[in-house]
Formats: structure tokens, sequence, C-alpha cells
């Protein structure tokens, strides 16, 4: 994806890739590829089977598909966004171009229809590649029989990476198209296609992918997996709608003007998904791909966004030393999108294609990144042949071996989706049968055609007489064409990809090595940040006093006039309870409660100022944890973001200890850390005693911290000021002292 360094999205990369495989041995006398429990969750028959190629066909279709349905619409994703246009250029079915918008429409002219729509409660770390406030654009806004969730339940530094459709519980789309930006294209990948702009009128680079549609029992068995990550998300089931049963096994619920690859067939259903609130690992995606590579005899097409998976790796460097090595052809990205990828995913790519090409004695793999014609400057393009031919970014993740067996999904050939995230895909599988083999070599060399500019034909023509890689250097021609890639990795970026595996784990990641990949120094910095500020602030406040004593500053701004109005309200009878009120009604609406400690000591003195932080902090702790209470997980969720797993997982752990350490560790803001203990159903006991633990000591040296600045200030001496300057740059120094010696601890 695009998207994601952590798949992150977040997908990078490990040097796991030399490692030996540890998944189960496989072998070629096995009975046949899918078997329930090893290589598939399902087996189930399909009445139609066509690979869709490029988004803007899938999105065409998929929309025609929707305003065909009667009762219900499943959208499971990455990524969605509610602007995104189906049909750029305009549908003529009169209905409204943005996603929320239409399937707003389609609800209110059919009132059995019920639309879920479930995306990953995504990490901080892409919000910039995202839209904003997606909750609000497609949940609060929408339609009453319109329900939209984000599904946060997977282990930290998991992903929920289906890209999966269902329509009336019949009609099924799986594989690496989210509905989302960056994605529609057409097969001719025109370097200046006008219409492949996102919302804001921004282009963006050509983007290839591939989606599975199916129908009959097929699509019904995804239907439930949907259902199912429903639950398992948001604690609630979805009722199936009634007949739908029946419907789902209705052949006429294929759309007409869709020509179908395939009729009557099985397909099987793979999962990767990682054990997680007692659910248990399930490794078949990363089996099967083992599984198939094993049984491969003539070639191995890839297209993949990644190529860093280590067990994949090892089995096709496995076969690559075999006497009867395979094929094998990999298609992906010229580069990874992003600095951060290309440090890390890319790096490993590099890696493991070095490892390949080692193990490679016969000449018989290679690696391209497609390439079409035109001049685009930077990253996206390269020399082509003499001109500037612009790099189509591959999005897809898709294999096929031999004429037997195509899969096709969502999960990348990397660790992550082999055991971390959420992945589903779909397997052809030929078993001898003529039928099904002309069917998967016809989606193979439909997708070559397109890369090389060819036709499917000239690419039938071309392997029937020559080995994969051949028939590619054939073919070969011009700027629409395939280039081969032999990335190399730098000194610097392979070290850097050595400390950052944990983004392309193979296991679900510690919350303690997450800290220690990206936050080195996190138990250093609540101590010397705090330092840090306190020293930079008593300097600064050193300086403003200089200026108030020795210049005509003192004259336009008296600190004595600011301070009295203040400490009148203080004298009045129920002054305190005003201070009290809005130092709490300040700290609740996220006003910074660490600004709002010193202010107090400032205004009134290390006692009155200490007393009244205090009584503040706690009124908005607990006005803030009943909000949270009231409103509830998902909707505190809504507001705060992803932000809120880490500290309700958490609070939800560990109450009182976890409360005190938040409180001197911050990882949130004070009101979102509140909101989350609330919706996290802590005891009021343990988060009140928590707080008072956790926050007394600060706010006590905080008020003592700001009286004595303000005792300075007030009356200015040489000595004095330059004592509380000596404090503030030794407060400096030791939180510099403090970050080094901590940064050569870890």
């Amino acid at each position: 994806m695009t998207h994601n360094p952590t798949h992150a999205g977040t997908e990078a990369g490990t040097e796991a890739a030399t490692r030996a495989p540890t998944a189960t041995p496989p072998t070629r006398t096995a009975p046949g590829l899918l078997r329930l429990n090893r290589t598939c969750e399902r087996k189930e028959h399909a009445h139609h089977f066509r690979v869709l190629i490029d988004a803007a066909e899938y999105f065409e279709t998929l929309r025609a598909a929707m305003i065909r349905a009667r009762h219900s619409i499943y959208i499971v994703g990455w990524d969605i966004d509610s602007r995104l246009q189906l049909v750029p250029g305009g549908a003529p079915d009169g209905l409204p171009a943005q996603l929320a918008d239409f399937l707003c429409a389609l609800a209110q002219a059919n009132r059995h229809l019920r639309i879920y729509v479930l995306a990953w409660d995504f990490a901080m770390l892409y919000a910039f590649e995202r839209e904003w406030l997606p909750v609000y654009k497609l949940g609060w806004r929408t339609h009453r029989r319109i329900r939209f969730r984000q599904d946060g339940r997977h282990p930290l530094g998991a992903s929920h990476h289906q890209k999966i459709v269902v329509v009336d519980d019949g009609l099924a789309f799986v594989g690496g198209i989210d509905l989302t930006r960056s994605r529609w294209d057409t097969p001719e990948h025109h370097p200046h296609a006008p219409l492949r702009r996102n919302a804001g009128d921004t282009p963006y680079q050509p983007m290839h992918d591939v989606q599975a549609m199916f129908d009959g029992p097929a699509a019904h068995a995804v239907s439930l997996l949907v259902r199912e990550r429903w639950r398992h998300a948001t604690a609630k089931a979805i009722d199936a709608a009634p007949g739908s049963t029946s419907l789902a096994h209705d052949a006429g619920i294929w759309p007409a003007d869709i020509a179908a690859d395939i009729e009557q067939v099985e397909l099987g259903i793979s999962l990767t998904q990682p054990a997680f609130e007692g659910r248990p690992l399930v490794e078949q995606i990363q089996q099967l791909y083992v599984d198939a590579i094993a049984s491969a005899k003539h070639s191995i097409y890839i297209e993949n966004q990644y190529f860093t998976a280590s067990r994949v790796g090892a089995a096709l460097a496995a076969r690559l030393a075999d006497a009867d090595s395979p094929d094998i052809a990999v298609v992906g990205p010229e580069r990874t999108s992003g600095w951060l990828q290309e440090a890390t995913m890319g790096v490993l790519r590099a890696r493991l294609h070095g490892l390949l090409k080692q193990a490679d004695g016969q000449g018989r793999y290679a690696l391209y990144a497609p390439t079409t014609g035109g001049g685009m400057s930077g990253t996206m393009s390269g020399t082509v042949g003499g001109t500037r031919g612009q790099f189509i970014n591959v999005h897809s993740k898709l294999m096929t071996v031999d004429d037997d067996v195509l899969i096709v999904g969502s999960a990348n050939l990397n660790n992550r989706s082999m055991v971390l995230d959420t992945e589903c895909n779909i397997t052809l599988a030929a078993r001898g049968d003529p039928r099904v083999q002309r069917a998967v070599a016809s989606v193979r060399n439909r997708l070559l055609a397109e890369h090389l500019d060819v036709s499917p034909a000239d690419v039938q023509a071309a392997l029937g007489t020559q080995r994969l890689n051949e028939a590619i250097a054939q073919l070969r021609h011009g700027e629409r064409t395939l280039i081969p890639l032999d990335p190399v990795v730098s000194g610097d970026l392979e070290d850097l990809a050595s400390h950052v595996s944990v983004l392309d784990a193979e296991a679900p990641v510690a919350p303690h090595e997450l800290v220690r990949h990206f936050l080195p120094e996190e138990r250093s910095r609540p101590l010397t940040g705090k330092l840090l500020a306190l020293g930079t602030l008593a300097l600064v406040v050193v300086a403003l006093a200089v200026l108030w004593r020795f210049t005509p500053l003192r004259d336009a701004v008296s600190f004595a006039t600011l301070v009295h109005g203040a400490q009148r309200v203080h004298a009045a009878p129920l002054g305190p309870f005003a201070i009290v009120a809005l130092y709490a009604i300040a700290a609740s609406v996220s006003v910074p409660v660490t600004l709002l400690i010193a202010a107090s000591g400032f205004v009134f003195g290390a006692l009155w100022g200490s007393a009244y932080a205090f009584a503040g902090t706690m009124t908005s702790a607990c006005i803030t944890y009943y909000a949270g209470a009231s409103l509830g997980h998902d909707t505190v969720r809504k507001l705060a973001g992803s932000r809120i797993n880490r500290v309700s997982e958490k609070l939800g752990k560990k109450g009182l200890v976890a409360v005190v350490i938040l409180r001197v560790v911050p990882v949130a803001p004070f009101t979102i850390i509140n909101l989350a203990a609330g919706a996290s159903h802590i005891s009021l006991r343990d988060y009140l005693a928590g707080t008072v633990l956790g926050m007394t000591p600060g706010i006590v040296l905080a008020t003592t911290f700001a009286h004595q600045l303000v005792a300075a200030v007030r009356h200015p001496s040489m000595t004095g000021l330059a004592l509380v300057a000596l404090i503030g740059a030794a407060l400096v120094g030791l939180s510099v002292a403090l970050q080094r010696f901590f940064a050569r601890r870890s």
C-alpha cells in the first residue's frame, strides 16, 4: 500500500529474510493445494469468478452492484475516504458522485437496505495519508441505516488490512483495492490522465491493482467472515436479512454485462489472523504461498506492493536452488513511496532480491517495475530507452503458479501480512482441470499484456515457445514496458533497516519493543523533558525580569497589576470556588494542565496555588471520567482517534498502576487519558487514587518552583536573578546530561 510505513501500515521489513522458514514443511505430493485449516479457512462454490484489473473497472462495477443491492452492503477496508468518486468522469445513474453521499442516497431510496462500513482504526502515523475526521464523514452525518465503525481489536502494532465489499450476501469483491484516495486508474495508466486526481484536484502516480469478484456460496462465506469481524470489532452482531441465504445462492445476482473468467468453480478462502483475545493465530496465507511455490513446475508470476516476507523468500530461494527450478518473475513498484518506506521496505526488498540472485544459479529469477510513456520529474519517473518514462505504482497482491494456481487478495508479501495483520486471499486451483487452467493462464496473460503493451494472444504465443522471463524479454519494447530492477542497499539505509524490523514484525509487537524502536529515550523524557522545560522557563522569566527592571517595559506592563486582579477574586467569599471551577473547565476542554498548574503557582503562591491546582485537576478528572463512561468506548475513540487504543489497553489491564504511570509519564493529553479511563470502565476508586498519587508530587513541585520565580521577579536583585539563572541553567544542563546518559544506555 502506498500508505503505510508500519503497514503502516507500517509495512517495513526485517533481516529475517535470511532465516530458514519455520512454516510447516511443504510436500509436492500433498493431496491438493487447498487444505482446510492449513492453507484455507473454507472451500466454497462460485457460480462466476472474474479478476477485475485496475480500480476504474472495479469501482464502476462495484457502483453498479451497490445500486442493485436489495438488503445489505458490507464494506471492510484498511482505509475508506468519504470523498472518493467511484466514477470520476461522472456516472450516468444520476446519483451523487462522492462515496458518502452515494451511500446515503442508496439508503434513502431503499428502506430495506442496511449498509455496514468497517475501517481500520489507524495509527496516527498515517494521519496525513488519510481523510481527517472519517467518523464524522461516514458516521455522524450519514443516514440512520448506515453504520460506520473503526476496527481497533487487534494486537499492538497490527492493522486490519482486508479490502472486501459484499452485496446482498451473494456478490463479493476481495483484493487489494481500498475505497480511498490515490487508487483509481485505467489499464492505460496514461502519465497525465486528467481524471487521476484526489480531492483537492491533486494528481497522483499511475496505479495498478486487482480485485477478485465472485458470487454464490463463496460470496456468502465471505459475508459471514465480515459479520464475524464486525462482531469482534464492535461487540455487536449483524442480523442477517430475511431471505439473504437463498439470495446468496442465486446466480442471477451476477451482473449480466460482466463476463466471467470462469463459471461453476471452487474457490479457497484463506486468512491471516493474529492471536488476540482468545482467538488463535491463523497463518493460512503464508502456508498457501509456501505450498504453492513448492508445487511450481514451470513458472511463478508475482505482483505485489512489497517483497520482504522471510518465509516466502526462503521458499522461493529453495526453488531457485533446484535443478528443475521454475522461472520466477516478480513485478513491483520501482520504489516504495516516502523516505521511511524506502529506507525500510525498500531496503529489505533489496536484501531479499540479493538472496534470490545468489540462489539463482540458472538465470531463472527477475524483478521488474512497470513503466508508461511520458515525462514526470521526481521519484515517479525514470529513464526508459533514452526518454523519460513514468513508473506505475504496483499495489496488487497476486500470484500465479504455472497454469494451475491463482491467488489474489489483500496480503502483501511481507511478514506483517503473513502473521500479524488481518488479511483475506482467494485462491483458484486447477487440480488438473483444463478449464480452470485456461482461466488462470488468461488472467496472467491479461496482466502481462497490460504491462508490456501487447495483446494477451501475443503473451500466450510467446509463452508457448519460451520460458516466462525469456518471453517477457522478447515482448519488452518502447516506453510502455517492464523495466528490470536490481536494487542495492546503501550502508546507511542497511543500518537503519536493521533497527526498525518492528515495522515488518513476525509477531505482535510488545509495547516495550515499540517504544524501544520509536521512542528510545521515552523513560528519560518525562524527567529530562520537565527539567528542560522548567530550566528554559526560568531563563525566560529572568530575561523578562531584567527587561521589566531596567527598561521602560515596566511602565507598560506591571506583573503586580496582572496578579492583583486574580488575587482579588481569591479574596472574595466565593472566589476560591470560582477559581477552581474556571480551572476545571479549562482543564476539561484540553487547556494544558501543566500550564494551569504553573499559572496557579505564579498567581497564588506555593500553598494556595497547590490547593487550587489540586482541586481543579481532580474536579476536571472526575468530569471527564464520567464523560468517557457516558459516551462509551466507540464514541470516545471517534472523538480522540487512535491514540485512545494504547491508553485504553493500559488502563483496562493495569488499573491503579496504569493511572499512576500515565500521570507521571503522560503518553496522551490529560483530557484524553481521563476520557479513556471512563470508557475503559476502570473503577473510580483506582482512577482517583492513581491520579492523586501520580499528580500530587508534580503539582507541589511545579507550584513551588513557580512561586520562587515570582519572588525573584517581584523583588529583583542581581544576586537573586543570578541565582535563578544559575538554577535554570543547571536544570537545562542536567536535562541534556540525562538525555545523553539514557541514549547511551539504550
